[in-house]
């Protein structure tokens, strides 16, 4: 994951499960990332931005949307895997010009980064079936 969009995803996840685990404001927190990742650099920032901003502004809605291809309450899901599966969500939803298959192949190796040892499995799964709903015009 070394490309900047790729590296936004994965800041992202980082600074959205700080997020749902401290219910910081999340403009903090991607202050906080942004400062530790200009040491990195090789991050498309905007993107970053964007996710970590609209993210938790949509995130009753994205829940929404994902609720029905969940097996339990999304409370319940590994916050790890929750950041990712809104990250999915969230491009599904708001970004049509990303390819399913793109969406899907950058959640899953961030589950498998970050996640559980199965989460990726999971992320998969659920996305897959979100992914023929939102997105049921593309067939992958």
């Amino acid at each position: 994951m070394s490309r900047p969009r790729s590296r936004a995803r994965q800041a992202a996840i980082q600074a959205l499960y700080q997020w749902q685990v401290t219910g910081q404001p999340h403009h903090d927190i991607a202050r906080l990332f942004l400062r530790d990742e200009e040491e990195g650099g090789n991050l498309d920032e905007a993107y970053f931005a964007e996710l970590i901003r609209e993210i938790p502004l949509h995130a009753e809605e994205i829940d929404g949307l994902l609720a029905p291809h969940l097996d339990r309450p999304l409370a319940e899901v590994d916050p790890v895997e929750r950041a990712v599966l809104r990250l999915g969500v969230y491009e599904f939803r708001y970004h049509p010009e990303i390819g399913q298959r793109i969406v899907l192949n950058e959640a899953v190796e961030l589950a498998k980064c970050y996640g559980g040892d199965s989460g990726h499995k999971f992320v998969n799964a659920v996305l897959d079936r979100a992914a023929q709903v939102l997105r049921a015009h593309e067939r992958h």
